[in-house]
């Protein structure tokens, strides 16, 4: 018999930057400052995201677009993958992600599916939350406890055969 499954996801909403604790505002600044190299000739849509790691420091990631449009990448994933084949002890301790279009104000944006499930992944391999910064609409800043919030049904290894 089918029953209904209720799911609660917590996401705290913050009014402005001021709210932010100084790891985060670090990380915030740094995925703004991204969309600055984000290559989107044909999107026009500037996407950064940052990576704030266990040693303090930053990495950054931007989308690439090509001509090909399947062909692109978006800045959650190139910041991520960036960081597996340069920095793979490293382990991440918040993330942040900001967008606008190439001549205008920072506004809302939300990571698209495949990059939900990079992310999910990502905070799998290292086996703890990754917290997470999304911008909002009127300047609020949405706070991600876990980057598992935004996939709550993902797929991961345990959906995998095992091998024999």
């Amino acid at each position: 018999m089918a029953h209904p499954l209720h799911l609660t996801i917590t996401v705290e909403v913050l009014d402005s930057e001021a709210e932010l604790s100084p790891a985060e505002a670090t990380v915030w600044q740094q995925a703004r400052a991204a969309t600055e190299h984000a290559y989107a000739p044909y999107s026009h849509f500037h996407v950064g995201a940052a990576l704030l790691l266990d040693n303090g420091s930053v990495f950054r990631g931007t989308n690439q677009e090509n001509a090909a449009y399947p062909s692109g990448l978006c800045a959650e994933r190139t910041a991520l993958f960036g960081l597996a084949v340069n920095q793979p002890d490293r382990h991440i301790v918040g993330m942040a992600v900001a967008a606008r279009p190439a001549d205008g104000a920072f506004g809302p944006a939300m990571p698209c599916g495949a990059c939900r499930q990079v992310m999910t992944e990502y905070e799998n391999r290292q086996g703890r939350p990754i917290p997470l910064l999304l911008p909002g609409p009127n300047g609020s800043i949405y706070r991600f406890r876990s980057l598992a919030d935004l996939l709550p049904f993902q797929f991961n290894a345990d959906d995998l055969p095992k091998a024999k």
